[in-house]
């Protein structure tokens, strides 16, 4: 979540890292019906990058990335402390990854989740956020 509340009227952001182009648009339908703005990366680098000049609200997270694995971005996400306030969801098919990042995921949707399950839960940190 950002350091300073949003301007009224202004939705929370929510980033898409994810390097398969149809999971993605099913992961960004999701979240912008939930209520979010949206914005996809599709490799680890760009995140990173992106992530250096971006305060996201919710992050979800591939595991395996081109460039720089999800675990490196879930690293720099928790150490940061202008994102100590952000939800990260982790999605990913490699179970013992998930199992290595479920103590630092807010939450882990196995693959393949569908529009429904990542729907639900956007509009579940939605709520929350508006509160």
């Amino acid at each position: 979540m950002a350091d300073l509340p949003r301007s009224p009227g202004v939705p929370p952001l929510a980033v898409i890292v994810e390097d398969n182009d149809s999971v993605a648009r099913v992961f960004r339908a999701a979240a912008d019906r939930a209520g979010f703005q949206t914005e996809w990366i599709p490799d680890g680098q760009q995140a990173l990058q992106r992530l250096a000049e971006l305060t996201p609200d919710l992050v979800v997270l591939d595991v395996h990335l081109p460039f720089v694995s999800g675990r490196e971005i879930m690293k720099h996400i928790r150490s940061n402390p202008r994102m100590t306030l952000t939800w990260v969801v982790v999605a990913t098919a490699d179970l013992a990854a998930a199992r290595d990042l479920e103590q630092a995921a807010d939450f882990v949707l196995e693959k393949p989740c569908g529009f429904t399950e990542l729907y639900e839960l956007a509009k579940k940190l939605r709520e929350k956020l508006d509160r």
